[in-house]
């Protein structure tokens, strides 16, 4: 088993699910507030490995829907620089494992790379937060 540290937007329904999933397969899952951490370019960056600047994002954050941010049109350090001015720019969650980094919360990468309880349903959608369905 892993620990898991989890960088979430507290009271995130989905965050929460996403927890629960990683708590169920017996990882220990140490909880962050991503909006508060004091984040850095260089402690972001590796979270996104070789997603594409777009990915990076969360589509959901009021200064995208309001259209003042467009993640296809930023470069890396612009990307990174929003972030840290604006954290609720960031996908979440973010997850570390000892030196091993990740963005989001795709069901079949988590479970490939740190395993998910064997009854896991990984054909749910845990990523997009309810009030948007």
């Amino acid at each position: 088993m892993a620990t898991v540290d989890f960088y979430e937007k507290p009271g995130c329904i989905g965050n929460a699910k996403q927890k629960a999933l990683l708590q169920t397969a017996g990882h220990i899952v140490r909880t962050h507030n991503l909006l508060t951490e004091a984040w850095t370019p260089e402690q972001l960056r590796p979270f996104f490995g070789t997603l594409p600047v777009s990915q990076w994002f969360n589509p959901t954050a009021p200064p995208i829907k309001a259209g003042a941010v467009h993640p296809e049109q930023v470069s890396v350090d612009q990307a990174l620089a929003l972030m840290v001015k604006q954290p609720i720019l960031i996908r979440r969650p973010l997850l570390r494992v000892k030196d091993c980094y990740a963005v989001g919360f795709d069901l079949s990468a988590v479970d490939a790379w740190i395993g998910l309880a064997p009854s896991s349903d990984l054909t749910q959608d845990v990523e997009t937060c309810p009030s948007n369905l």
